[in-house]
Order: C-alpha cells, then sequence, then structure tokens
C-alpha cells in the first residue's frame, strides 16, 4: 500500500467519533484513538457524627429528575464509620451537577430506621448540607458542580 493511501486511512479512522478503530495496513494493524474526555475524582467527607459504629449509606444522583422524583442513582457507596468521620472517593466521574442523599446507618441493618410515620430515626444529611423541606432536600438546594479532575465536598451529618 503506498504512503498517500496509508495517510488517507488514517486520517479517516482518526476522525470517526469511535474510542478507537482498527485500521489494517499492510500486514500491519494501527489503532487511531479519539482523545478520552476528562474524568473527576470526588472526595466526600462526612462530620458531625457522633456514634462511632456502622457506615455511612449514600446515593449520588446526576439530575434533578432522578434526585427528587427517586430515580436511579449513578453511584451509591457503605462507607464505614471511623471515629467521627467518614471519607469515600469516587473515580471517573464525567464533569457536571450532582447531589448526594445519606444517612448514618447506625445499627448497620442497611436501612434508615423510621417511626411508624416515616419519619428518620437514624441521622442523615445532604449536599451542600440542604434542609429537608417536608421530605428529602431538593435538587437545587443539594446540588454541586464537579469539573474535570479534583473534587472535594464535606456534609455534616444530623
Amino acid at each position: 500500500m503506498n504512503n498517500r493511501l496509508r495517510t488517507i486511512i488514517l486520517a479517516a479512522a482518526a476522525a470517526l467519533p469511535l474510542g478507537g478503530c482498527a485500521v489494517n495496513i499492510g500486514k500491519t494493524t494501527e489503532i487511531a484513538r479519539a482523545p478520552a474526555p476528562m474524568e473527576s475524582l470526588l472526595t466526600i467527607r462526612f462530620q458531625g457524627i457522633e456514634t462511632p459504629t456502622g457506615q455511612i449509606m449514600l446515593s449520588m444522583f446526576d439530575s434533578q429528575s432522578a434526585h427528587d422524583q427517586n430515580g436511579a442513582p449513578v453511584r451509591v457507596a457503605a462507607v464505614p464509620v471511623e471515629g467521627t468521620s467518614a471519607v469515600v472517593q469516587f473515580e471517573g466521574l464525567a464533569p457536571g451537577d450532582y447531589a448526594v442523599k445519606a444517612f448514618h446507618d447506625v445499627d448497620g441493618d442497611g436501612k434508615m430506621g423510621t417511626n411508624p410515620f416515616g419519619m428518620p430515626l437514624e441521622p442523615f444529611a445532604f449536599s451542600n448540607d440542604a434542609k429537608a423541606e417536608a421530605g428529602p432536600a431538593k435538587w437545587a438546594a443539594a446540588r454541586f458542580p464537579v469539573v474535570a479532575g479534583a473534587n472535594t465536598i464535606t456534609i455534616t451529618i444530623k
């Protein structure tokens, strides 16, 4: 295969909107790759923990509809409590807006304890330390931006 044809094939492969494309050129295969989108690392620190047992259970959402209408979270975690704090990290997040709902599962049963009327008996919190409003805090109050690279937020469990 001549060099001009090889250059045209490689240029066409590089222009494809795929993450990578194998291009056979003679007896060799070359891979044309598009640059990876910027990803984020989010560190969440929980403070204000009064009982040094159990775990922090959290759900993270990336849209108002999922957050406010109990849709599917983009990430979930059970973070062991050590003393009066807990820390969790999420790698590979796309930059954008997120919100976190969390509670301190003091007894370690994996669910939030509630009274017969559905009121929480275990400590809980939301990102931005947003306040509950006749139910969980709303997206507008709890959302926070995540940019490419390292990000850290702190949530106070109450």
